[in-house]
């Protein structure tokens, strides 16, 4: 049975003189062409949805601590 021998690929390399060389293999560099993060986008309503839902129960919080209704606190 032939045995293939892979060469493992590793950030260290040495060059001809055989001095280590770090840095010899670069990272693949690429960029995510997803979808947009402004405007009326689905994650924009979905991080507005959630802001309102925080605003809505500290509002409620608010209120149940202090007694008095949000425009008796605004004045």
């Amino acid at each position: 049975m032939m045995t293939e021998q892979t060469k493992t690929r590793t950030a260290f390399t040495r060059d001809d003189r055989g001095i280590l060389n770090n840095w010899a293999i670069e990272p693949k560099m690429y960029v995510e062409q997803g979808e947009s993060r402004f405007g009326f986008t689905e994650y924009a309503e979905l991080v507005n949805g959630r802001l309102a839902m925080l605003g809505f129960v500290a509002l409620i919080a608010i209120e149940l601590v202090t007694g008095k209704g949000f425009l008796q606190i605004i004045g």
